[in-house]
């Protein structure tokens, strides 16, 4: 038997799942489910509380417990189609092309894809929106040589993981998340405020160990979450 604090827990989120609480709604308060289950108040507090750090609920003081808003996730054990992702659930994808560019490579980038200060790369930056909505800044340099005609291509149509998965398969990949502040100028392309807080997506990709790309992907942190589900084994589990 799961334990009594985990037995809130599945309660709560059954209720999620099937549609008995949507986003916003209120939820029993704590009395009300140490009167229902007959389970001390701590052990309440703990199933809420660790539902709050899952992200399945938000709690306001002296106010009560609420649904969250569902936040769309990318796993990061492989490269997400973020437009696939976005038109799965029903919605409206849209990439905007801010640039794409030409440049002399800046040390650190010349440095990721093993290339000389100053090397000639490809440079293009996207804003990834759903409903409207931005919820990725993409910004992505690209080795000319394992991608030649990539300043060529529509991104409108195809976005750039996408234009490389299908042209230069990759043997290699690393993942970095960290937890950052957008710039005013990121602040601004996402449409949110300098103090909100981002996760940053930096993934390196190599096609017979040469590297094909290092992109930076800003979201919004009160809207995307990454994350990812796999076997002891080793092989991911994607859907």
């Amino acid at each position: 038997m799961p334990a009594l604090y985990q037995q809130i827990k599945d309660f709560i989120v059954r209720g999620i799942q099937d549609g008995s609480w949507r986003a916003g709604d209120r939820l029993p308060s704590e009395n009300e489910l140490v009167t229902r289950f007959g389970m001390s108040r701590m052990t309440v507090n703990r199933a809420l509380r660790e539902l709050v750090e899952q992200g399945r609920i938000v709690r306001v003081a002296g106010v009560g417990s609420f649904v969250a808003e569902g936040k769309p996730q990318s796993t990061l054990l492989h490269i997400a189609n973020l437009a696939e992702e976005i038109r799965q659930r029903g919605h409206d994808y849209l990439c905007e092309v801010l640039r794409v560019e030409r440049v002399s490579a800046p040390v650190e980038v010349a440095a990721a894809l093993d290339l000389r200060a100053g090397a000639s790369v490809f440079h293009a930056v996207c804003v990834h929106r759903e409903d409207g909505v931005p919820v990725q800044l993409e910004d992505r340099y690209v080795n000319p040589r394992m991608a030649p005609t990539f300043g060529a291509q529509d991104f409108s149509r195809l976005q750039p993981s996408e234009f490389l998965v299908r042209n230069v398969p990759f043997d290699q990949m690393e993942h970095v998340v960290d937890a950052v502040l957008p710039t005013p100028e990121q602040a601004g392309l996402l449409a949110i405020t300098p103090g909100d807080p981002c996760l940053l997506l930096t993934r390196r990709t190599w096609s017979g160990g040469v590297p094909v790309t290092v992109v930076r992907c800003l979201h919004p942190g009160s809207r995307y979450r990454l994350g990812s589900r796999f076997r002891a084994d080793g092989p991911p589990l994607v859907g």
